[in-house]
């Protein structure tokens, strides 16, 4: 039988690389659902919407097509988005647009109709507490604001990272774990059923062996996992 994986967590801690890792293992399809803010907010950015108008975000919004495919690519009105919605712009941006109570309500609707089939696994930063409320594993990944900044800085910089380099990005994940769990609309916090994974000091592999182990009691009538 197929379920549904909810991983929430906060800034930088991996859930994106875990979920496409846990997809992979069980043959299941990696909802993205950071990429749908990220591709709203490329569109306000082209056509020039303030970021802070919601009416005029969730008008653009209604009348746009985000596809997600199983092998990972990401479909904005037709055009293959999936490169471009990573640049550093967009993720600013894409934070400040998911604030919106409407467009929020627009995704979220899209994102339970994509999951009612079951066999997803959603990362986000609310995952377990709206979307999918239902979910059969939940997880709260977290990590701590150092480990998760060196992550960061070995993604961007590889080896030539530098202490002041660190500082910024230890200060800018401070700020949007503050953003992320302060605002209004849907703020980041664990579901109570969810089990907290403290990734600080695990490898990717044991902790997509400890989610496959939380999920192995839902997953015996099924074959799919790879072992």
């Amino acid at each position: 039988m197929k379920i549904n994986i909810a991983i929430d967590g906060p800034s930088a801690a991996g859930k994106s690389t875990i979920a496409k890792m846990l997809a992979s293992r069980l043959g299941y399809v990696h909802l993205d659902t950071g990429a749908m803010y990220r591709c709203t907010a490329y569109k306000a950015l082209e056509e020039g919407i303030s970021l802070d108008d919601e009416n005029a975000l969730a008008a653009m919004l209604a009348g746009a097509d985000i596809e997600l495919t199983p092998e990972g690519t990401v479909f904005l009105d037709g055009r293959d988005v999936t490169t471009a919605i990573r640049q550093e712009q967009v993720s600013m941006a894409a934070s400040r647009v998911s604030r919106h109570a409407r467009v929020r309500q627009d995704l979220v609707a899209r994102q339970q109709k994509m999951a009612a089939a079951k066999g997803f696994i959603m990362d986000g930063r609310d995952i377990g507490t709206v979307v999918l409320k239902d979910a059969e594993v939940k997880v709260f990944l977290t990590a701590s604001v150092r480990s998760r900044a060196l992550r960061r800085l070995q993604q961007d910089y590889g080896d030539k990272g530098t202490d002041e380099q660190l500082a910024l990005i230890e200060k800018d994940i401070e700020q949007r774990d503050y953003d992320d769990t302060h605002r209004s609309n849907s703020p980041l916090c664990r579901a109570e059923d969810a089990v907290v994974i403290d990734s600080s000091d695990m490898t990717r592999e044991q902790v997509v062996d400890a989610i496959l182990r939380l999920a192995q009691p839902y997953l015996q009538e099924d074959s799919c996992v790879q072992q």
